[in-house]
């Protein structure tokens, strides 16, 4: 299964969908020459001409273009402009909308107002090879998948933990300050694979030749933000601009001649694969930056200004309350835009369809074919806006992981996929409707981050409801664990209880390393061991702390939120060191423990006599030889004399029995329990203890 505008390209230079047709669009193709500046050497020109069954669809075919075998080529299309905001008359040099790669070195000319430089396209890259237009960098050609393992050698959804990594890295410098880059996918490969080094950081510690950062802390998935390209140079990159390229900056290391973002990236998503790390790909398609279709077919693709055309179907977001779409300084696709008798770009047929639409969906066929990814996440879901869309984008992207399976000869395609929106209101009928497979389960956050500074959440009367909630995502609806991602701290860092968890405490009158260790160990005990899939925001696992606020002292949208990076430096403070041994410890059993990879979970003890709040849970199938029991004191209670006193005690009543052969071990701890312990530990401030059963030595 794939597209068949991706197969026509095969063989031809396609444009589909063009909006102002006179002069016809023009093909523009050339060398790149190296140099300062670069220049394109040898510019022909060649006419784009209407297919003769399809009226929207323009192409030549390569074999016309007089290219020779061998040679990677930039080019662009020259077409009239279709923006109501631009003169008509103008020409434009447009990077195809659907190009395997872009080269941003190489940008269109400038021209006279009311241009700016947003309408300086960067040109496509593209290969002649065998009489084949073929996927290439800008200066080297294109190695698929070497030593995959089979896709069934991944984790399925149940035993995930996700990490949600930031393309904005930071060190600390040496004399004060801080060095801000791009941490490209090359060293972000070198988290995974011992044998790869950092690139823009090869000095980290954690990018080391020899090390594996993210196996050590044993998470099984990687959750890049969004790596297709954007014109964004490392802000989050939530302003898509190319859907079919991997991004230019990512793959372009300050070591590198020039960018290699498609090698690079295929060689990511492999280097995850053999080290058993599922790849989860950020998309953005509420909005897009700089996108070529601006100028190609403004109309069939974006609406401009909501607020001037209210009655538009695509004018308001889905939440029902009247609100218009927010395109956040990007423009917003239309979804609801049907064009009638046109050209499809994944079936070839002619039909009535949503341009918007078969243009996203061609995207993650290329997504799917060249890199193998395993999951997907769905930003801003309120404004895409249309539920019919996500469903078809959502039913296509399991279709075409089954087909990948069905490839490979092998089975378990349904459970190692999944299609996760972000709609912070949570709206539970994009589950009951099979719209997407889970959600960002932000009620999550909210409720637990209220319980570690020992306050109600503001929606329950008591503290208890507040912990018994975070820890069942059923209680707010959901069916099963893999429906809520649930997570401590997000990328969303914009405001008041969404900065990173270190600063909230921080923020809520702790200071003291001790009580913020505390804290932080807690937090992830909750995390690991809560019904959901965990995801890990990069710097999270060692208390990683804001670097960029605004003027008020505040993450916002201005002031650190589009550019927080992730300081993996501070790994080198004691302490933090100690937070990120105890939560790849839990990562460890959360991956592995039949325990937590089931709903089940009852409280078994809960305690707020002498101003204690201490809850204890229990994980696993009733009667089954696997159990997981926490005991979470959320309050300043010790149990007096409990590090002196080898008698101190604290009885949780009810502790499940120890079966033949099994014993408990405390995890974070990593230590053995001796018989009988187990349930009759000191507890102490602000402390969760986890314990497991395991085979008696």
């Amino acid at each position: 299964m794939t597209s068949n505008l991706l197969q026509r390209k095969a063989t031809a230079f396609v444009l589909w969908r063009v909006g102002n047709p006179n002069p016809p669009p023009v093909l523009m193709i050339g060398q790149l020459q190296p140099g300062a500046p670069i220049v394109l050497l040898d510019v022909q020109r060649f006419p784009l001409l209407p297919d003769p069954e399809f009226a929207d669809l323009w192409s030549v075919d390569a074999a016309e273009c007089e290219l020779a075998d061998g040679v990677i080529y930039h080019y662009w299309f020259e077409v009239s402009v279709s923006n109501p905001n631009q003169p008509a008359t103008a020409r434009l040099q447009i990077t195809d909308p659907t190009a395997w790669s872009v080269d941003w070195r190489l940008r269109g000319p400038r021209m006279a107002a009311p241009f700016g430089d947003d309408d300086r396209y960067p040109a496509a890259v593209v290969k002649f090879s065998g009489g084949q237009l073929v996927p290439a960098d800008p200066e080297v050609g294109i190695d698929g998948f070497a030593g995959e393992p089979g896709p069934d050698t991944l984790p399925p959804n149940n035993r995930l933990v996700i990490y949600e990594l930031p393309t904005t890295w930071t060190r600390s410098a040496e004399v004060g300050g801080r060095d801000m880059g791009v941490g490209t996918f090359r060293d972000t490969l070198a988290l995974i694979d011992a044998n790869a080094e950092g690139e823009n950081f090869a000095d980290l510690d954690v990018t080391r030749v020899g090390r594996s950062y993210l196996t050590e802390l044993g998470v099984n998935a990687l959750e890049l933000l969004p790596p297709a390209d954007s014109v964004y140079d490392r802000q989050w990159g939530y302003g898509t601009t190319n859907y079919c390229a991997p991004d230019f900056e990512l793959g372009f290391p300050l070591t590198y001649s020039s960018p290699a973002p498609n090698r690079d990236l295929i060689e990511l998503v492999n280097g995850c694969h053999v080290h058993g790390i599922r790849f989860f790909v950020d998309s953005v398609m509420a909005f897009s930056k700089n996108n070529p279709y601006l100028a190609a077919a403004c109309d069939d693709f974006f609406i401009l200004d909501p607020a001037a055309t209210p009655d538009d179907p695509d004018a308001h977001n889905s939440r029902g309350d009247g609100s218009l779409r927010n395109g956040y300084g990007a423009s917003l696709f239309r979804y609801a835009r049907l064009v009638p008798d046109a050209y499809d770009p994944i079936s070839g047929a002619a039909q009535a369809l949503y341009p918007v639409r078969q243009l996203m969906k061609t995207a993650l066929c290329r997504w799917f074919a060249d890199f193998h990814i395993d999951g997907l996440r769905l930003d801003s879901i309120e404004n895409v806006q249309n539920w019919d869309f996500v469903q078809e984008y959502k039913d296509l992207a399991r279709a075409l992981n089954q087909q990948r399976f069905a490839d490979a000869g092998v089975t378990g395609a349904d459970e190692r996929f999944l299609v996760v929106g972000e709609e912070l209101s949570e709206p539970l009928a994009l589950l009951g409707q099979n719209r997407l497979d889970g959600l960002w389960h932000q009620s999550f956050k909210d409720y637990l981050r209220m319980a570690l500074v020992g306050r109600n959440h503001e929606n329950e009367s008591t503290f208890e409801a507040t912990v018994r909630k975070a820890i069942d995502c059923r209680a707010f609806g959901y069916t099963d664990l893999a429906q809520a991602v649930i997570y401590l701290t997000s990328h969303d860092v914009e405001g008041y209880r969404n900065e990173r968890l270190y600063n909230f405490f921080l923020n809520n009158g702790l200071s003291a390393t001790d009580d913020l260790e505390k804290r932080e160990k807690l937090a992830f005990a909750c995390l690991l061991t809560a019904v959901g899939v965990p995801m890990i925001l990069a710097g999270d696992e060692f208390a990683d702390q804001h670097d960029l606020f605004g003027a008020n002292g505040q993450v916002t949208q201005d002031g650190g939120k589009q550019v927080d990076p992730v300081n993996f430096t501070r790994l080198g403070d004691d302490w933090r060191a100690r937070i990120n041994v105890y939560v790849s410890r839990l990562i460890q059993l959360r991956t592995q423990s039949d325990a937590l990879a089931v709903n089940d979970v009852n409280f078994i003890h809960v305690d707020f006599n002498d101003n204690k709040r201490v809850l204890v849970w229990q994980r696993g199938v009733p009667g089954a030889d696997q159990q997981v029991v926490v005991v979470a004191n959320f309050s300043d209670y010790a149990t007096p004399n409990g590090l002196t006193d080898p008698n101190a005690e604290y009885v949780v009543p009810n502790w499940p029995a120890t079966p033949a052969g099994k014993s408990w071990r405390e995890i974070p701890q990593d230590r053995a329990v001796a018989p009988g312990v187990a349930g009759r530990e000191p507890i102490f401030p602000w402390e969760a203890k986890v314990y497991a059963l395991v085979w008696a030595p």
